[in-house]
Parts: C-alpha cells; structure tokens; sequence
C-alpha cells in the first residue's frame, strides 16, 4: 500500500514539475554566450583553472547542479535570470464612481527574459458595477423587414427600460442598411432606385447601402422620433450588405458616438445573409475594402466603389475598437449567423420571432452572456515570443491555451486572475511590446520585453594574464588572445600568417570549425573529449564510435562494431544495423537465379530496379512496353532492314536472342508492329535473366501493303482535270447566260414603260407636189 503511495506521488509531482530535470543540451560551445544560447538550464562556470588537463573549455557548460558537482563554486556560476519589474499596479475599481474605472491590475509591467525560460505572472480583472453601456441597433430595411420596422418603432422605451436595468449610464443609437446601389444587388432603373419596393407600397425610401440615423443618445424621444421616420427600402437578391454596415459602424466611432469608458455593443437584425469581400466582383468592384471611415451626410459614400470586408477584417476592427455584436436573425439564418459568429470574438447569436417582437429579451440575454464570459488574450505580439493563459480563482474555465484564456459565469464585483506565461524563443536585438487586453474592455495590461542573452562575468584587468602565457586577457574565465596568439592558453603563435586562415585548416569543405566536436590549435584540431570517456577523432573530429544506427535499441544490432559513425557487421550479418543475417533463400527465383537478375538480394529481401516488382523483380509495372523499345532491333535481325541495319550485331545481339518461325511456339508477350517500310511485323518476346534480355520469335512473312498503279493514278488525274474544265465551262457558260438574261428582262421593262407622244414635226415637208395646168380651163 505503501508503495502504491509513494508511486502515486511522484507521479503528481511529475505533473507539476516538481521532478522536471533540467538538461544542457550544449554543441559547439566555444564561449559563455555560446553556453548560454545553448539552453535555458545552461550555465557558465568562469573560476581559473577550471578546465584540467586535455579538456577543452565546452566542460565549463553545463547546468548548475552538473558544474557544482564538478568544483565550480557557486558565485562563479553565470547563468542569466529572468527579471519581472512592475511598473504601475493601480487597486482595481469596485464601481464606476469615475470616468476611468479600473478592471484589469497591473497596467504595466517590465519583463528581461532569458531564451527558453519561461516567466509567470498574474493578472487581475474585476468587471465594474454599473458600467457604461453603448448599444447601436444596426437595423436590415430590406422589404422582408416591413413588419419588424413596425415593431421597432415602438421599442424605444423598452430598450431604454432593459438598459437601465443594468446600468444608470446607458445610451442607444440607431443605423439602417440595405445592400450596394448597383446591378446586380439593387435595380438601377432611375424610378426603381427611387422607390425599390413594391409598387403598392405607399412608403418607400431610395435604395442605398449603409445610413447613420442616431448617434448614441439617452434621449427616448429622441430615438423614438428618429426612428420613427424610417420607412423600408428594397434590393434585388436575398444577401444584404450588412458586413459593409457593421465595418463603418466600428471605425466611424466618432460619428457613431462611441464613449471611451463603456462596453459597446452592436445589435445586427436581419432575416438575410451576408455579402463578404470577394462578391463585389459581380458588380465590377474590384477595389478591396480599406477598413477606414467613409461617412458623408450620414451615407456610406464608398458603397458602389469598395467591395465588401472580409469576416477577417471586420473581427480585427471589432476587437480593435472593443465591440461586442449581437446578431439578431430569424430561425432560418440561425445556423449561418452561428458560423459566423464562431470567427468573431466576443459574439452571440439570438433567434428574432418574425416580426422582432422579441428583441429586447434577445439583447439583454445576449448581453448577459457576453458580460460574465471573460476572455483575456494579446495583442502585436513580438515574433519569437509565446504566451499562454491559465484561469485562476475561476468557477468555470476553460481549458489553457496559448491563444486566449477564458473564464465563464463571471460576476458583478467578482475577481478573478488569469497566470500568464511568457517564453522568449531567442534573443531580441530591442526591446519591445505588447498588451495583454480583455476582450470587449479598453483596459490593457502593456508588457515591455527584452531578452537577457549577455554573461556578467567578473572583470579582469591584466590584459597579459599569466593563464594564457602572457599573451591575452581572461573573459568569462577562458582565454582571449591578443594579436598574433591563439589556441586555449594562447599557446600557438601564428606569425605572419592571417587568425582566418589558420583556422580555415580545421574546416572540412568551408563547414563548422572541427565540426564542433574540438578546438582548432596551430590549424589542427585538438578533438574533444565525450561524456562516456571516448574521444571524437579524425582530421576535423569528424568521427566517433557511440553514433551509429540502432536496432532493437542496440547500437548495430549487437552484430558489429561501429567504426565513425557506420557499422562494420560481423560475418554472416549485413543491413546498415547489421540487424540482417545473411540469407538468399527468400530471393531465390524460379530460374535459380537471385531476383532474377533485376535486382539485389539484401536481409533476405530483393531490392528491385527502378520500375520491378516486389517479391521477385519479375514484372516491371513502369517500364517502357518491349514492342516498341526493341521494334528495331526486330527488324533488323529478322529483315535486315530500318536504322539499325548497318550496325545491328553491335546493338541488338547481345540483348536479344532470336528466331525466324512460320508460327510461335514460346510463351511471352505477342506483339504487332509497323516497321520503318510501312509493313507489319509479328513477333514475341519473352524477357530472360536481366533487365535488358529478350528471346524472340520472329514470323517470316510480313505483312506489306500493295504497291499503288501508277497508270490508274495518272488516268485517274486526267480525268479528274477533264471532268474540272468541263464543269468550270458548263458553269460559265450559266453564269454568262443568266447576265444576259437578266439584261434582256431589263431592257423589255423599259421598253415597255416607253410612251411615245403624237405630234407634227414643224420641220417636215410632204414630198408631193401639185402642178396647176394652165391651159386646163376645167372644161
């Protein structure tokens, strides 16, 4: 029983970290600021003589308990701290008896952390009694709505009667949206744009997309006679524009009338979704939303030239600007309204009834459980910084995270702390900021941070120390050489020759110096020393014998030894962990041969070429098809004949073994080919041991198309030409007959619509003459 205990109990101790062992996980430590950089639990012992013979100075790294162990005394151990200063801690409010109230404790501290060392410190938030509330009734005028602006209308005293239930400081404003002025939303007829509802709706207000009605108020009447005047508006599709409303409602605070010191609130009602960014495209509005303030006479002016936010951009300004909305939608938007709420902090969503007679219920639940749901997270955190959040003094939390923390069913008057952990992962150049704030709330908690990375070391003046020959001053307890000098005393004189160069002899291929396993020494590598007592060794301490490939946990197996990093497998085993015995019984092929010949046996598997299949490297799924690859070859040992017939023993002999047949006799892959003179080729080929070794049975006749008749061709042209004229002539001929038909019809028209006049031509003369007889007497 008693041991049952005692197990139980370093187990609980584990959990806390009571039995946490702290590691220095130190490589190519050359100086105190490289052990500290190492790790968190490294520390540094800078005591003369320290180090003992044939050691190199990465012993004086190590952690605290390690280097006491060792003889280090405890005040010439250097390990960093974190260091936590309180810069102003105000007591926190109990109510609003002023203009600032105090919710959140301390306001400012000051962190210098070392990286990787984690730092905890506890914030205090007390939510104030009678804290201000601004409520901004956002309002969808779509014609769907009519009813509920009716109900609305009448709302005023109820809303104001809810508000000062929870607080004496309370104040509403009043905004209206529809959706953006332009096709395809809205109907851009002039008269439709004037009155987009019905046509039988006598009360009707032009279409636009986003108008400030009240600024926050206390006034009743006010909002009454304001609202009052509202009548309903129209669009086209069911979306509305109510992310656009939202987003110049946020930023536009000084129009809206948000106050500094009051829990803000924005109350969405609607029965429609949403438009978001990237929808604007419909319309041709390409133009991203710029998140700025864009109100003139109370109208959103950029609402047909910016497209609608993004629910990224328009949570950021929310949290930005501490606002809390509340999205009153009908049953069926309920599930969207919820989806969206889950991506916006510090939301709720309520189910309006259909005609909003319910609303004031909905915000004051809404409000209640916004207000006792405490949420504290950070904002412009520092890149390589992390930070989690651990509710404290809480009756129900949620889980820790290292994105937020969360208490739940918070009180009126009741104090609660959250434990906060801040990690720096490296060192930090500047000093920088950030703020941890509650959700919802302007109060914030500023932590300026900057990192604790330097050794404090005792200072030695003699700048010739007798440690390191005369020849350099001591740093952190180690040598620093002055010009002319190196190695660990300063033993090593390099004369004329550049400290670089000497050094670049210990790098293999430009790499780390020795490969930070030694200490470079008059261009050689002086290799160090490991834990277990070895040595690394090699021309740049590149090799050991502990590093090598495990199996079963068992370094190579227990079948060989480990010679620089590789194992050397006793006989009768092999494997890169000589965790294989040598066997080729498995790899064994039908033929007697070892994967037959496509591949390597190895721990008692075949090892395949590129493309074969496991077990035995029999098929090759990938590979090019054979009737194509070696068609050439075909023809040319078979037919003696295509681009390989003058060298064909030189490039197909060695790789196929073939014969002429009238009919096939093997097995293998039957294959129909057109060769390079147009004909048909059967052949089989049957793949032998190898890769690239094929029998073949090749059929001796092949089939070939018949030559084409040249006298058929050309009579056939002739004719061909012939028949051509004859029917170009046949028809010109028709062409020319039909023109001169038509000019025939033309000219019989007009000589029929001719009409000749009769009339005596005054410069004609009858051609007869009449002579009188003068000796006629009539008698």
């Amino acid at each position: 029983m008693d041991r049952c205990f005692f197990l139980l109990l370093l187990l609980l101790m584990s959990r806390n970290g009571l039995c946490q062992q702290k590691e220095c996980a130190k490589s190519a430590v050359n100086s105190c600021a490289d052990c500290v950089a190492s790790g968190p639990y490294c520390a540094w012992c800078q005591q003369l003589n320290f180090t003992k013979s044939g050691e190199q100075d990465a012993v004086r790294c190590d952690t605290e308990d390690q280097l006491k162990s060792k003889g280090c005394k405890q005040e010439e151990i250097v390990s960093p701290k974190n260091e936590l200063q309180t810069i102003k801690e105000e007591p926190l409010s109990a109510s609003f008896d002023k203009q600032e109230p105090v919710q959140i404790s301390p306001q400012q501290i000051r962190l210098k952390l070392r990286p990787g060392l984690s730092n905890t410190f506890t914030v205090k938030f007390k939510r104030v009694e009678g804290y201000p509330v601004d409520l901004y009734y956002l309002m969808d005028l779509s014609y769907s709505m009519k009813d509920d602006l009716a109900n609305v209308k009448n709302l005023g005293e109820k809303l104001f009667e809810a508000l000062s239930n929870i607080t004496q400081k309370g104040q509403i404003g009043f905004g209206a949206f529809v959706d953006k002025a332009v096709l395809p939303y809205t109907n851009t007829n002039k008269e439709k744009l004037l009155k987009p509802c019905d046509e039988k709706e006598q009360f009707c207000q032009a279409a636009f997309g986003y108008r400030h009605v009240l600024s926050m108020t206390s006034d009743q009447s006010s909002f009454r006679n304001e609202v009052g005047k509202q009548f309903i508006s129209g669009n086209l599709d069911t979306p509305e524009g109510c992310l656009d409303a939202m987003m110049q409602a946020s930023v536009c605070g000084d129009k809206i009338g948000w106050r500094n010191s009051s829990t803000r609130l924005i109350v969405l009602a609607t029965d429609a979704g949403f438009h978001m960014a990237g929808d604007g495209k419909l319309a041709g509005i390409l133009e991203p939303n710029d998140e700025r303030c864009h109100m003139e006479n109370n109208l959103y002016s950029k609402s047909s030239d910016m497209d609608y936010p993004s629910v990224g951009q328009l949570a950021m300004q929310l949290e930005k600007n501490n606002i809390q909305p509340i999205f009153a939608v009908t049953e069926n938007m309920k599930t969207v309204y919820e989806e969206l709420s889950n991506m916006i902090p510090k939301s709720e969503v309520g189910v309006l009834s259909s005609d909003s007679s319910n609303v004031v219920e909905l915000i004051r639940g809404a409000y209640n459980r916004l207000s006792s749901k405490v949420t504290v997270t950070h904002d412009n955190l520092p890149d390589n910084v992390g930070v989690s959040y651990k509710p404290k003094d809480c009756s129900n939390p949620e889980a820790p995270s290292e994105s937020k923390g969360v208490c739940n069913d918070v009180g009126v008057n009741q104090e609660i702390s959250f434990d906060i952990t801040v990690t720096a992962k490296t060192c930090m150049k500047e000093e920088k900021s950030f703020s941890v704030k509650l959700l919802g709330i302007k109060d914030t908690l500023t932590v300026t941070l900057s990192t604790n990375c330097e050794c404090q070391c005792t200072e030695h003046n003699d700048k010739n120390h007798i440690l390191c020959n005369g020849k350099g001053r001591i740093n952190c307890g180690t040598c620093s050489c002055g010009e002319g000098s190196v190695g660990q005393f300063c033993e090593c004189n390099v004369g004329d020759k550049d400290e670089q160069s000497i050094r670049e002899l210990c790098r293999r291929q430009n790499g780390t110096e020795c490969e930070g396993r030694g200490d470079c020494e008059c261009g050689r590598c002086q290799c160090h020393t490991m834990e277990s007592g070895s040595s690394y060794y090699g021309e740049f301490c590149q090799c050991d014998d502990e590093h090598c490939e495990k199996f079963q946990n068992k370094q190579c197996a227990g079948n060989g030894v480990c010679r620089c990093g590789k194992c050397e497998c006793f006989k009768g085993f092999e494997g890169s962990a000589c965790h294989c015995k040598v066997s080729e019984e498995n790899c064994q092929s039908e033929n007697n041969t070892l994967c037959n010949g496509r591949g390597k046996c190895k721990c008692g598997l075949c090892e395949c070429a590129a493309g074969y299949q496991l077990p035995l490297c029999e098929t090759c799924l990938g590979c090019p098809d054979p009737c194509l690859t070696k068609l050439k070859c075909i023809e040319c040992l078979g037919f003696n004949s295509g681009p390989f017939q003058k060298n064909c023993s030189e490039v197909c002999s060695k790789s196929i073994y073939h014969k002429m047949v009238d009919n096939f006799f093997m097995s293998g892959k039957e294959c129909r080919q057109k060769d390079s003179q147009g004909c048909w080729i059967t052949f089989k080929l049957k793949q032998l041991v190898g890769q690239d070794n094929y029998e073949a049975e090749i059929q001796k006749q092949r089939e070939c198309p018949e030559p084409p008749s040249i006298a058929t061709i050309i009579g056939g042209s002739l004719a061909g030409v012939a028949l051509i004229g004859i029917v170009l002539l046949m028809i010109l001929k028709l062409l020319i007959y039909l023109k001169d038909l038509k000019e025939f019809k033309k000219f019989d028209n007009e000589r029929k619509r001719a009409k000749w006049a009769q009339a005596n031509n005054p410069l004609f003369q009858d051609a007869t003459t009449t002579v009188a007889n003068p000796m006629f007497t009539g008698e």
